[in-house]
């Protein structure tokens, strides 16, 4: 058993070459193992050291007491009621859609199998959350929906050959956050899948489709769905000379030419991961390229690339499409860009992600996301790293990783997919045995990053001073309180549908219960007076608001402050009756 001296002398001679590692970029896999290498020679010197201190050494230690921090874990955050009220106008607004375009809902664990998300990811597979050994069983949370839903529909597919499904909720990666643009470790995706054999491209179109709906619908502002075919991507590797083994890692390269110049992926490409400059140069050629269909259309004439069979497949598939975008109207939202590649292993056709201005780096032009001007005239606009306020290292060794400064990075896209057409049979090809073949389900869908589009959205919300509660009605009572009558009023109005509060006193004073109703800005003040109960009615008064200068406040009128005797036995009906009821049930917002 190695001597607590020498186990010293080893984990310094492991944190040298841990250091060296890192600052030479090695292989991930050798940099994690050496780290788990580190991890446990410090816990077998720690434990050492414990032993040594003796009995009364822990007993002293036990008495300690650490100072409690309250904060919420690293990548994640809460959210505050105003915020979750327009983080469920944007979902409601999406649930609607999938379910408009013939959607039906599916929902699957956060966390499967971690051999299920083995090997999906490509480079990004270093960014999924492990979890302890459970019962025997390795797992780890879901990076996306896109794996969980290829791994049910293995598990099913002899009942399922075709279907249109959508699910809503946490997806989780251990990235390095940017909190203020909705770039964190747990976020919220909502997904929607076409899956089966059916006539080409129409699903990816139909796709597209419910992508522009939503985001429209949303208001998140002019955005642009850019859109490319994994066939024609790997069919420009393959004529540019890009060995057959790096195509993945070179198409990751490429996927960051809207955040980085050409001349950074270049250097990427070349030096990084061994690619000669030549074939670099021709490559560049080629992903420079933006446009639309007349972009196409010059495509299919360039016999280099049509000589291809892969880019010749997808330049085909890539017309049929067209034609189907210009019947649903859209095509004035796409650009076909050759630059975007979606780095994750498992795509196979089509690929698209939407992007807004907000999506673009601080220093970019965010026009250049869906224009044809060149990445080399763009400024570089790397994500720049700042040191965490307190690190911790041990032994010279860096735990905490380092923090993104913030005014650096955009948004990045709101919204992204692709088709997948191999996924599901190679699940279940893995689940048979190597070289069996396997039932094939095709499928295409999208992913829509709530938290990004949240991020956009709320400062709107804030500007234009929405509501924060759906609350419409607030019950109250002159002079004695009358609480029984107020509760009853209340319980009617809520079972008819109608949002409906009260103060939760017995004999509360009239303007706090005014003031507690204009704190939520409730449309309708319902005031019950002894008299007029008697008589079978109640006091209306409607209560609006404006803004002016930034600043909103209460608008008052003659009519408004006199109020409206009307039935008890139709209060109900009236308030139904009335144009901003009608407005909030369609999602018109105030």
């Amino acid at each position: 058993m190695a001597t607590l001296e020498q186990l010293t002398q080893e984990i310094a001679e492991t944190t040298a070459l841990f250091n060296k590692l890192r600052d030479e970029k090695s292989d991930p896999a050798l940099l994690d193992e050496t780290k788990k290498r580190l991890g446990e020679l410090k816990r077998s010197q720690a434990q050492m050291k414990n032993a040594a201190a003796g009995a009364g050494g822990k007993e002293a230690k036990k008495k300690e007491k650490e100072r409690l921090l309250l904060k919420t874990a690293k990548g994640t955050r809460d959210y505050g009621p105003s915020e979750m009220f327009c983080r469920e106008h944007v979902e409601s607004i999406v649930k609607d859609c999938f379910t408009t375009f013939g959607g039906s809902q599916l929902d699957t664990p956060v966390f499967e199998r971690k051999d299920i998300l083995t090997d999906k990811y490509g480079e990004d597979s270093k960014l999924i959350f492990d979890l302890m050994d459970q019962g025997g069983e390795q797992l780890s949370l879901r990076y996306d929906h896109t794996v969980p839903l290829s791994r049910y529909l293995a598990m099913n597919y002899m009942n399922i050959p075709q279907s249109k499904v959508w699910q809503v909720g946490k997806v989780y990666r251990r990235d390095n956050p940017v909190m203020s643009k909705g770039r964190m470790r747990e976020f919220s995706q909502a997904d929607f899948d076409i899956s089966g054999t059916w006539d080409p491209m129409i699903p990816d179109a139909e796709i597209l489709s419910l992508l522009c709906t939503i985001l429209t619908r949303l208001d998140v502002g002019d955005f642009t769905v850019k859109m490319n075919n994994r066939k024609i991507l790997d069919g420009i590797f393959e004529v540019c000379g890009v060995p057959s083994e790096k195509i993945r890692s070179i198409s990751s390269a490429v996927d960051k030419l809207d955040k980085l110049p050409w001349a950074e992926v270049k250097k990427e490409m070349c030096e990084e991961k061994g690619l000669d400059p030549a074939v670099a140069d021709k490559i560049g050629e080629y992903v420079k390229l933006r446009g639309g269909q007349e972009l196409l259309e010059a495509l299919q004439t360039n016999r280099t690339l049509t000589s291809n069979k892969r880019a010749k497949e997808g330049l085909d598939e890539m017309s049929i499409l067209f034609s189907l975008l210009n019947a649903y109207g859209i095509v004035d939202k796409i650009s076909f860009d050759l630059s975007l590649a979606r780095g994750l292993d498992y795509y196979t056709g089509l690929i698209y992600e939407a992007v807004v201005a907000a999506s673009a780096p601080p220093g970019m032009d965010a026009n250049a996301l869906a224009s044809a001007e060149s990445s080399c005239a763009q400024s570089s606009s790397k994500p720049k790293k700042k040191p965490a306020k307190n690190p911790k290292t041990v032994d010279g060794v860096v735990e905490e990783d380092e923090e993104i400064d913030e005014s650096s990075v955009g948004i990045g896209s709101i919204a992204a997919g692709g088709r997948y057409d191999n996924l599901v049979s190679s699940l279940l090809a893995a689940q048979s045995g190597e070289g069996k073949k396997s039932y094939v389900i095709p499928c295409v869908g999208v992913s829509i990053g709530l938290d990004r589009i949240f991020a956009i959205l709320y400062p709107k919300w804030q500007e234009k001073r929405y509501r924060q509660k759906a609350t419409f009605a607030y019950v109250m009572a002159a002079g004695d309180g009358l609480l029984t009558e107020r509760v009853k009023l209340v319980s009617e109005l809520r079972q008819a549908g109608i949002k409906t509060d009260f103060l939760a006193k017995s004999k509360p004073k009239l303007p706090a219960q005014f003031l507690a109703g204009e704190r939520d800005e409730v449309p309708f003040a319902i005031i019950l007076g002894q008299d007029e109960l008697q008589q079978g009615f109640v006091t209306v008064k409607e209560q609006r608001w404006e803004v002016v200068d930034g600043v909103k406040s209460k608008i008052k009128t003659a009519e408004d402050e006199r109020g409206k005797l009307v039935e008890r036995a139709k209060l109900a009906e009236y308030l139904k009756s009335s144009q901003i009821f009608q407005d909030w049930n369609a999602g018109v917002l105030s």
